[in-house]
Formats: C-alpha cells, sequence, structure tokens
C-alpha cells in the first residue's frame, strides 16, 4: 500500500529534477549566446535560425542589448536595443552594414569590427581597447582598465538617451535618412534633405534658447544640448546652469523611468518616458503636424486642426498622399520645361518665418523669377507683404491659410509614365500600320502571280503553250474570291 505514494514521489523528484536541469541549461545557454563583457580574440557570427535579432552583448541589469539586428531577411545591422521594448536606440555606421551570412563575423581585436569575408573591413571602432561593455544607460563602451576611449554616445543614430551629450561635431539623422538635427552656434536646426547631395538641406525648423537662466556668450565656445533625468531637454554652453530649458509633461515628476528623445521619420522630435511596460509620449518639439515639413507629403496641403488635403482640386488626398500621376522630382523636366502650372490662393509655407524672401512688387514678377529659374519648383507670395519665397526643392507640404493675398505659383513636372505610355502607344501604332502594309504588298503579289497563272492556263488548254495545269481545274468559288479578293 505504501508503494504507490514511494512511487509517486520518485516521478515527483524526476520530473522536478529534470525541470531543474533545463532551466540550468537554458540559463547557461542563454548567458553563452549573451555576455556582460567582450574580451580581445572574441568573434561571433548570425546564427541562421535568428529571425530577428541576435543578442551578444547585455547591460548588467539586462535592460539593453548589443547584438545582431536581420534587416529584409538578408541584411545585417549592428545595434543597441532595449530589451523589453526591443527599440533600436544606436546603430553601428547609421545602418545596415552588410549581409546576413556565414561569411560576415563581429570580431573584437582591441577594436570592434564588422568583417566581411567578400567585402573586408565594413566597419570598425579604430581602437585599440582591451573590453567591450554596455552601461546601465545602453552606452556602448570600449575600456582599458577604467578608461573609456571610445563610446557609442559619441556616435548617435536618431536617439538621445538620459545623460548623453550631444554636440555640435554630432547629427541626429531619422531613420529613412530624410531628416537631420544639428546644432548651430545658438540653436537646434532641423534639416530635410530633399535633394540629393544637398548637406545639411533644407532649414525648416529652428529653436532659439530662451536665455532664461544664462545668456549665449559669442566667445564661450559651443552650445550642447543634453536630455536630463528630471524631463527636460537643456542647451548649455558652459557650466551647470542652462541657456534653454525645454520641459516635458512630465517635468520634475519621479519614478518615470529611462527617458529618451528621437528624430522621427517626419521629421519630428518626439520625447519619450518608460512606464514598466511601454514607452509614453513626454514631448514634441513640433507641436503643430502643419509645422513639419512634409506632414501630408509631396503637393500636399495642410490645414490646421482638420488634416489633409491636395494642392490640386482634381485630386484626393488618399492613404496618406496626394496620388497623382504627374508628380515627379526631375530637374530635367523642369529645366526642358516639361511641366504644367498650378496656382493656388489660400497658401503658405510651413517655414516661412526663418526661409529667405525677396520683396517683388507683383505676383507676376515673382512667378517669371521662378519661370526663368529651372532650379524653382515654385513660389508663394503675399501681396501685402510683396515677400515672394522661392522654393528650390520638389514641391512638399503648404499650408492652407485663410487669406486671399497669400497665393501660390507650382510647377508639376510632367509624368514620365504618361510620357513612355504615349510612346509605346505611337510605336505600336506604327508597328500595326507597318505589318498591315506587309500584308497587303505581299497579297497583291500572290494575287497577281495566281492572276498570271490562270491567264497561262487559259492560253495552255486551247492548245498554245504546254503548261502546270488547266484554268479550269479551279472551281467557281475560288474564283469568285479571287475576284472579291480583287475589288
Amino acid at each position: 500500500m505504501n508503494d504507490k505514494p514511494n512511487e509517486l514521489t520518485r516521478v515527483h523528484s524526476f520530473i522536478l529534477l529534470v525541470a531543474l536541469l533545463t532551466h540550468s541549461i537554458a540559463t547557461v545557454a542563454a548567458g553563452s549566446t549573451a555576455v556582460q563583457e567582450l574580451l580581445k580574440g572574441f568573434t561571433a557570427t548570425p546564427d541562421s535560425s535568428v529571425a530577428s535579432f541576435q543578442p551578444l552583448l547585455i547591460d548588467s541589469i539586462g535592460n539593453y542589448s548589443l547584438g545582431f539586428v536581420r534587416v529584409d531577411q538578408s541584411q545585417l545591422a549592428l545595434a543597441v536595443i532595449h530589451i523589453p521594448s526591443h527599440e533600436q536606440l544606436w546603430v553601428a555606421g547609421n545602418g545596415v552594414l552588410t549581409k546576413w551570412s556565414s561569411q560576415t563575423q563581429l570580431l573584437f581585436n582591441g577594436s570592434l569590427v564588422i568583417y566581411n569575408e567578400q567585402t573586408g573591413v565594413v566597419w570598425s571602432s579604430h581602437t585599440d581597447g582591451e573590453r567591450v561593455r554596455l552601461s546601465n544607460m545602453s552606452n556602448l563602451l570600449i575600456e582599458i582598465g577604467s578608461l573609456t576611449i571610445w563610446q557609442s554616445f559619441d556616435f548617435p543614430y536618431n536617439t538621445l538617451m538620459e545623460g548623453q551629450n550631444f554636440t555640435s561635431d554630432m547629427t541626429l539623422v531619422s531613420s529613412n535618412g530624410l531628416y537631420s538635427m544639428k546644432l548651430g552656434l545658438d540653436f537646434i536646426g532641423f534639416y530635410a534633405k530633399f535633394v540629393a547631395n544637398s548637406d545639411p538641406g533644407l532649414l525648416y525648423f529652428q529653436h532659439n534658447p530662451m536665455e532664461a537662466k544664462a545668456q549665449v556668450m559669442k566667445d564661450a565656445g559651443p552650445i550642447r544640448v543634453i536630455l536630463s533625468s528630471d524631463g527636460f531637454l537643456g542647451m548649455y554652453q558652459n557650466g551647470t546652469a542652462p541657456v534653454d530649458v525645454q520641459p516635458f509633461s512630465s517635468f520634475q515628476q519621479p519614478g518615470t523611468g529611462n527617458r529618451r528623445v528621437r528624430l522621427e521619420p517626419d521629421g519630428n522630435l518626439i520625447g519619450y518616458y518608460w512606464a514598466r511596460s511601454s514607452w509614453l509620449v513626454d514631448f514634441k518639439q513640433i507641436s503643430d503636424q502643419c509645422d513639419l515639413p512634409s506632414s501630408c507629403g509631396p503637393y500636399g496641403m495642410c490645414q490646421r486642426g482638420k488634416g489633409c488635403s491636395c494642392l490640386d482640386n482634381r485630386t484626393s488626398y488618399t492613404s496618406g498622399r496626394c496620388d497623382t500621376e504627374e508628380i515627379s522630382a526631375s530637374i530635367d523636366n523642369l529645366c526642358l520645361k516639361k511641366y504644367r502650372i498650378m496656382r493656388r490662393v489660400g497658401v503658405e509655407l510651413p517655414n516661412k518665418e526663418i526661409k529667405a524672401y525677396t520683396i517683388m512688387s507683383s505676383l507676376e514678377k515673382c512667378e517669371r523669377a521662378c519661370e526663368d529659374n529651372c532650379t524653382c519648383w515654385g513660389v508663394t507670395y503675399s501681396n501685402t507683404s510683396g515677400y515672394c519665397y522661392n522654393i528650390d526643392y520638389p514641391i512638399q507640404t503648404l499650408v492652407e491659410v485663410l487669406d486671399d493675398t497669400k497665393m501660390g505659383y507650382f510647377k508639376v513636372s510632367k509624368s514620365t509614365k504618361k510620357d513612355n505610355t504615349s510612346i509605346k502607344l505611337w510605336v505600336g501604332l506604327g508597328f500595326l500600320c507597318g505589318i498591315i502594309s506587309l500584308v497587303l504588298v505581299i497579297g497583291g503579289v500572290i494575287l497577281h502571280k495566281k492572276e498570271s497563272r490562270g491567264v497561262k492556263g487559259y492560253v495552255e488548254e486551247d492548245g498554245v503553250n504546254g503548261g502546270v495545269g488547266p484554268y479550269k481545274n479551279l472551281g467557281s468559288a475560288s474564283f469568285k474570291s479571287i475576284e472579291l479578293s480583287v475589288k
């Protein structure tokens, strides 16, 4: 009677032992793939079974990890992520580095190096350190003893973390590569690259310091920006007193968790704090959607408080953009005057406060100046002030205003798609006409031969000459069909 309880006890003990061993093996395996420091001689290759992120290094409390990120199945990036949310906070080389394959390798030989057997060294920290580790604030560090000789905080991607110094030597770049944030002599500048090879691009927003606690001194060195744990973005020059403070919604509220700001793909700088299970929006540099450089897309129009529409009233705003086949960002079309003109009343630029202008006596003169300039995509003009704003980049979003004295003149490049369609249509018609002409010529030759053969047979039948066959062998129906063909 007592054997069964003992047997059950043994089974339960065996199951418990297996569970403990399984947990121990899993823990060892996890520790072997992501460690807390990398020493000289470390190497790692992408795991073909990994779908998204392969951890290699973690911080001491398990919030952040450095590892391989799989991009579009076949590409690889090296990134630091926030483990609970999987948000990327830093990316080596600001993006994709090489292929996700066994020929790619991360190694530490004093420098952190991404190496590919086919292309060689793809990215390197160019250092001579002893170890690599992650701080509890996501900063990737290369150290010699207690000395930091390289840190990822000096090479930001699109994100700034708490305590990270952002200086005039650095740039934040949005993940789509269109927008960037840099520091001027006494301001934070936001730039858009709507034209290739334009550096830094179009200045679309500028934040100047309020200078409430201190003043920016011209000869006191460059300014810097720091995200404070107290919930504000501070601008400093030298010393501890900020020359500008931009408070977040959770300003001076303790216990809100880690903070970060990110330059988003729409060109806005957004602040977040971690609320245990998700990142909550805490700050927006540009509060109104219509002040963003392209909130409604190319040739879009933003009405404050109402949303987006299109500059061209004939085009509907669908799928988050103005779906018009006539839009083409080709400067060649403008220089060859392959465009049509679109005019609109009640519009202005979203960044006119910081954009240069020329005073013109009339809208016609403002338009003519743009018409004669093949790098000009359009103008906006104010009848009351005479301000003529030249748009030297492909038309983006304009702001709708209830003011008929503010007008816009825009060039719309002719669609390459439509031009190709027309060319193909004419080529097709020409080819069809050629085939018809060829058929008629061949038919005429055949008909001529048949008629000649018929006359010859008729003469032969009357004994004039011998031949291949009598004409009378052709049936009457065939004869009629030939006659119809001749007609």
